[in-house]
């Protein structure tokens, strides 16, 4: 499961601490995580285990439940990783790598991983979750300030597969590093 926060500096001006009630985006997003954590894991393999792994955003801008998904399957596979060498699993759960990417079409242009003034003025609005098969996980996407054509969503799932890509192979080169 996943945990999911913006901390208090991580904004241009102070945002005030999730302590007891997180606001709904941070709910959504923490579930968001989860999902795409669970199809990288096989249950049966990982046991009667919960892993808990906290996304804290400590500087916002612009695609922070996207980088959250590429930097906590990071933390996931680390953690697998450790408990292998230590002989608390006795097999790898892991089947499956996830990365995510945010795409979208800012003054009619398609655009891979918007910043955050990027994401502000963007026409479309996409997140995009998959697996190392290419496989999508989860697809969210909104037109902001028009629709959408279908051509323009092909654009952008092959920018969005362009990026995913460069994302899964630093990801392995963290992994394999650490």
């Amino acid at each position: 499961t996943a945990e999911y926060a913006m901390l208090p500096s991580s904004t241009g001006s102070r945002k005030k601490r999730e302590t007891i009630h997180p606001d709904g985006r941070s709910t959504e997003i923490k579930r968001l995580i989860g999902r795409s954590l669970r199809h990288a894991v096989d249950d049966e393999k990982l046991g009667e285990r919960t892993i808990w792994i906290d996304c804290d955003v400590l500087q916002a801008d612009g695609g922070t439940r996207t980088a959250s998904i590429t930097g906590a399957y990071v933390a996931l596979a680390l953690g697998v990783k450790k408990w292998l060498a230590e002989g608390l699993l006795a097999q790898n759960p892991l089947v499956h790598q996830v990365a995510a990417v945010s795409v979208g079409i800012v003054d009619d242009e398609p655009m891979l991983d918007l910043c955050y003034r990027e994401d502000s003025a963007a026409q479309v609005d996409m997140n995009v979750v998959m697996d190392e098969n290419g496989s999508f996980i989860e697809l969210q996407g909104t037109g902001e300030g028009r629709a959408f054509t279908p051509e323009e969503l092909a654009h952008m799932m092959a920018l969005g597969k362009k990026g995913l890509a460069e994302l899964m192979k630093l990801q392995k080169t963290a992994i394999e590093h650490a």
